[in-house]
């Protein structure tokens, strides 16, 4: 496993569109406006009716409650129903937004994803100047609820893969399947599955008072039960219908199905749009037993907590006895730098948009003369320092002279430091681009891993310019 920095831009859209409906489980009407986002910001949702316009962002560690949908929760401020909407922008390859609303909850719509998606595209999608991250999968990562004996699982798959498996248990629905191979297949496939319920649960919710922006047009009932006269009274008067009947596949009436498979492909819609929570991309096949929000979001967790000490522990694998890349004599031709302020040795990897480099840290460092006395510790400046050298030479690998140009910092944010560099460690940096490069301009990450874990990390940005 490990996260994987691809060549693929980053999405957003280009203008702001808005719709509006009417909230299934609140029956409120509610405004929602989708807007761009800048590059690494993520979707997050935007409470405008609220003072401040609080922001909650779409993190699977702020769920809060799976019973009727996805509930985010962040600071008091809710959101409800969540998972549609994000569907939306994972179906369409959107990878930052922000989802607009003045009320806790989103519009159902017809009860999938497909206004979201028309709205989507109405506002245009666009790329823009930053690559995406994606979590490639090498092992079975797995999840199991004992209790309702739901299982949901990643495999390794070379793209972003859903299969979905239901099986309720009754004779009306039976046991279906549906599967997504590929995400240009969601808008024609998957995004206009609606949600769906059975007859005895929508008599639990209306007597609850939980469904009040319910109709039949955006939720395909399954009658698991023989209709009373007083159930079709309940029903007319909260659908507002003047006849309500069972149709011969076991719907109510006033209702198509899409899919024969209708409720399997909405089920792989909610994993989607759940995992979305995850925050990162995943490459890989998701394999998911009779889901659900609660299965699916206790396992969008355990992906980013994973995902989050990946991040961290992410050592590049790689050779130190091969033959490097470049070697330090390689390395001078195209760095300006001298001993004792040259801090890379070698030079592993190095792509359009990232470089790997190596340094042996030896008592012989001028440094540890004064750092410190007795007990020799590597400055951290120098090792941020070394970052940033092994980010020039990915930069002025651009260059057809680098032997003209000279580097210089233009900041650095976010600068961490995790366990301290001693004479004997071997330093392995890697730097990856955040932004393209633009008029000799480097934005990238940049991490130091010693003994195996990470010992500092940046964000740091530097421009080359010509020497005179």
């Amino acid at each position: 496993m490990g996260i994987v920095n691809t060549e693929i831009k980053q999405k957003t859209i280009q203008n702001d569109v808005t719709l509006t409906g009417v909230g299934l489980h609140t029956g409120k009407n509610v405004t929602l406006t989708f807007k761009p986002a800048p590059a690494n910001s993520g979707l997050s949702f935007k409470r405008v009716d609220l003072e401040g316009s609080p922001v909650i962002e779409a993190d699977a560690n702020y769920v809060t409650s799976t019973q009727r949908g996805t509930c985010l929760e962040k600071n008091g401020v809710t959101i409800q129903t969540s998972e549609h909407v994000l569907a939306a922008f994972v179906g369409l390859d959107i990878d930052n937004a922000i989802i607009e609303l003045n009320a806790a909850e989103p519009p159902i719509m017809d009860g999938s994803s497909k206004f979201f998606v028309e709205a989507l595209e109405k506002a245009k999608i666009v790329e823009q100047d930053a690559f995406r991250e994606e979590y490639e999968v090498t092992d079975i990562i797995s999840y199991v609820d004992e209790e309702s004996g739901s299982e949901i699982l990643v495999m390794p798959a070379k793209q972003y893969q859903i299969t979905t498996m239901v099986d309720f248990g009754t004779k009306i629905l039976g046991t279906q399947n549906a599967t997504l191979n590929q995400m240009s297949d969601f808008k024609a496939d998957i995004s206009n599955s609606r949600t769906f319920s059975f007859l005895h649960e929508i008599e639990m919710l209306l007597e609850h008072g939980l469904i009040k922006g319910g109709d039949l047009n955006n939720a395909i009932v399954y009658v698991d039960k023989a209709l009373s006269p007083e159930t079709m009274e309940k029903l007319r008067v909260a659908f507002n219908k003047d006849n309500i009947a069972v149709k011969p596949n076991g719907i109510l009436d006033n209702l198509t199905l899409h899919h024969p498979n209708e409720a399997a492909r909405h089920k792989l819609l909610d994993v989607l749009g759940d995992l979305a929570l995850v925050g990162t991309r995943i490459r890989g096949k998701i394999i998911a037993n009779k889901p659900g929000h609660y299965i699916n979001t206790q396992f969008a967790k355990k992906l980013a907590k994973l995902i989050k000490i990946e991040r961290r522990n992410n050592v590049p694998n790689i050779d130190l006895n091969q033959p490097p890349l470049m070697d330090v004599n390689q390395i001078m031709e195209m760095l300006p730098h001298r001993q004792p302020f040259l801090l890379i040795d070698k030079v592993f990897e190095l792509s359009d948009s990232h470089v790997i480099a190596q340094k042996n840290v030896t008592m012989n460092e001028e440094f540890f003369k004064g750092h410190f006395p007795g007990a020799p510790v590597m400055p951290g400046v120098l090792i941020v320092e070394a970052m940033a050298q092994t980010g020039g030479v990915l930069v002025l690998n651009t260059v057809p002279d680098p032997e003209n140009y000279l580097t210089f910092f233009m900041k650095m944010d976010n600068v961490k430091f995790k366990q301290k560099v001693v004479p004997g460690d071997t330093l392995i940096f890697k730097c990856s681009l955040i932004t393209p490069i633009r008029r000799g301009i480097c934005h990238m990450q940049g991490y130091a891993y010693a003994n195996g874990k990470l010992c500092a990390e940046a964000e740091l940005m530097a421009q080359i310019s010509k020497v005179k």
